[in-house]
């Protein structure tokens, strides 16, 4: 599939992560909505946790796709031992990272979000936070076996492994919610529960079972540098991708506060969760660019790289063109899915207002996520990190804290400076691959 028709390969590639993602956002969807029947209080602790889960998440993925994408080169290149290796390495490196970053994340809890000024929401947030720390090697386990399936072109059992954990987190969210008496936390049982029973289905098909292309051995092990230096040199830059977008929640949250309250971070949050269910064609398009572009680059055929790209784009702007359109309208609908308890009736107007004012970045995101995916399928990892701290850690806060404390344009000002942050970067994005393909292409000719 990775080598064929790359127009193809991006469909039939982007349909099962489509379908998969899809799932998954309806069942962040669903629990914001049985969180919100605990209060904005409860919903704001959600959004001071979410930052710290999207780091883990950030990294998981970062690794997962640095591995994903050195095993599709590898793919293109016809090295069956070399894949095998490249899949061994990525697992060995995810053990030590979730040593490095469960420790201090679960003890430290409470200190992190008085520090983050949670204010009254700090106690369910600490909750919360613990029970989701504590389950990080499933957070890690199951985005990485998830990247390195879709690196091997088995798309439809990447899929298959996130519906189920999906399901399994939506019936189980009520039960333990609520049922179980156990409040946010129960939200957080679900979600670790959930991403333990997809990691142990990912770990038989991978590891016990062994009846996908990449093979296991772990006993004949070594680390080779030049894997890891291979691994990384997508993964770390993509690691490091996510984590700026963590930093930036962060950031936007400490923001909100000042300017407003932490009815402000619910509204964001909640509103962002509207988001990823905008973007998720764009997130399954990626993830198959990725594939198919690093095929493409392992087999020198640059000429294929350009299609990719302009497809992939084209594909992308009409959906999300689409999806804005959509969502414009029925942003007084969508908020009142979940405004219906009376503890988060007053948020509201803020909600619809977050909704269509950020609809107006989706169409223009399409040339700076696809572009960044290109870059990491063909090894340059740093130059999508690159735009992507361009967009995150420096466009948006500056935007940030020109239209909220500057020009005092409260909360809109601040969805403003998200939609300007985002074209930008895409901008940005889009001319820096054009320019990159002309000089593969350049090379090719010669």
């Amino acid at each position: 599939m990775l080598l064929g028709d790359p127009k193809k390969a991006i469909v039939q590639l982007s349909i099962p992560m489509i379908i998969g993602m899809s799932v998954h956002t309806i069942y962040n969807l669903v629990d914001a909505i049985w969180v919100a029947g605990l209060g904005s209080d409860a919903l704001a602790a959600v959004g001071f946790v979410f930052p710290l889960f999207f780091m883990l998440m950030g990294i998981a993925t970062g690794l997962g796709t640095g591995g994903g994408a050195a095993i599709s080169r590898m793919i293109g290149a016809k090295n069956k031992e070399g894949a095998d290796s490249v899949a061994v390495h990525t697992i060995v490196i995810m053990l030590i990272l979730v040593v490095v970053f469960t420790v201090p994340f679960f003890f430290f809890a409470e200190e992190i979000f008085t520090g983050m000024r949670a204010g009254s929401a700090t106690e369910m947030s600490v909750a919360y936070a613990r029970v989701i720390f504590a389950g990080t090697i499933f957070v890690f386990f199951s985005n990485i076996a998830n990247a390195l399936l879709r690196g091997e072109g088995d798309a439809k059992r990447a899929m298959q492994a996130m519906v189920l954990g999906t399901i399994l987190n939506i019936v189980l969210d009520p039960i333990m919610i609520y049922t179980l008496e156990m409040g946010v936390a129960g939200a957080a049982w679900a979600t670790v529960i959930s991403l333990a029973v997809t990691s142990a289905v990912m770990m038989n098909w991978l590891i016990f079972r062994q009846d996908t292309y990449l093979s296991f051995n772990f006993s004949r092990f070594r680390f080779d540098k030049a894997i890891v230096k291979d691994i990384l040199r997508v993964g770390l830059p993509a690691s490091v991708m996510q984590l700026s977008m963590a930093f930036t929640m962060l950031i936007m949250n400490l923001i909100i506060v000042m300017v407003d309250t932490t009815d402000g971070v619910a509204v964001y949050t909640t509103g962002w969760r509207v988001v990823t269910i905008a973007i998720l064609p764009l997130l399954g398009i990626s993830t198959a660019v990725v594939s198919v572009s690093g095929a493409a680059f392992g087999a020198k055929s640059f000429e294929k790289l350009d299609v990719i790209h302009l497809y992939s784009i084209k594909i992308g702007l009409m959906i999300e063109t689409t999806i804005a359109v959509a969502t414009f309208i029925f942003a007084p609908q969508i908020t009142a899915v979940f405004t219906q308890a009376e503890g988060t009736a007053h948020i509201a107007p803020d909600l619809i207002a977050f909704l269509r004012i950020i609809t107006l970045f989706y169409p223009g995101l399409a040339f700076g996520m696809l572009s960044s995916s290109l870059f990491q399928g063909t090894g340059k990892g740093m130059n999508a990190l690159i735009v992507t701290i361009l967009r995150s850690l420096i466009l948006t806060p500056i935007f940030a804290i020109l239209f909220g404390f500057i020009f005092e344009s409260g909360l809109p000002g601040l969805w403003w400076s998200l939609v300007i942050a985002n074209l930008s970067g895409s901008i940005v994005a889009f001319l820096w691959a054009r320019y990159y393909l002309g000089d593969l292409l350049k090379t090719a000719s010669v």
